[in-house]
């Protein structure tokens, strides 16, 4: 019966994650909303994926994982004098109670090594890695709409991930 139960509370997760509502992540309890995916055209290797996190008792966002790319990274986009340079970070820190933003122009999760291109009004599938005080870790897997603009249709802002790294 508890397995029964469990496996209706990862059902209930992602059902609530695929409608775009609220999902949290056991261990770290992190709340996902908004995300969405940059669609990408044929040829390139590269797009991001954005989203708010907030986590309820703190956590950080130690990686990333995606089948659908060969590489998956955690960004942050600043600028450093005028030019507006990016890399990986090691971990993105989730203060408690406080939603971080992932967004066109600063963090954002990088997908590289495209396997195909991801076509708009798709979903990929992404699993976000959090790890707690204690340092344990937790897995939310999800399924990112793949989208020209950010939901409710406000343009991009911010970086092409159309170049090459």
């Amino acid at each position: 019966m508890k397995k029964l139960l469990h496996t209706s509370a990862l059902a209930a997760m992602l059902v609530a994650a695929l409608a775009s509502a609220p999902a949290w992540a056991q261990t770290a309890a992190v709340k996902v909303e908004g995300a969405w995916a940059r669609a990408s055209v044929q040829g390139q290797k590269g797009t991001g994926a954005f989203m708010r996190l907030t986590a309820q008792d703190g956590a950080r966002l130690v990686r990333a994982e995606s089948p659908a790319a060969g590489v998956t990274e955690v960004h942050e986009m600043k600028m450093e004098g005028d030019v507006m340079k990016m890399r990986a970070i090691p971990a993105l820190d989730l203060p408690a109670g406080k939603t971080v933003e992932l967004k066109p122009g600063g963090y954002h999760v990088m997908l590289l090594d495209l396997k195909a291109p991801l076509a708009k009004d798709t979903a990929v599938p992404l699993t976000l890695v959090f790890q707690d005080a204690k340092g344990a870790e937790s897995k939310l897997s999800i399924s990112v709409p793949v989208a020209t603009t950010p939901p409710g249709g406000a343009p991009a802002a911010g970086h092409d991930h159309g170049h090459k790294h």
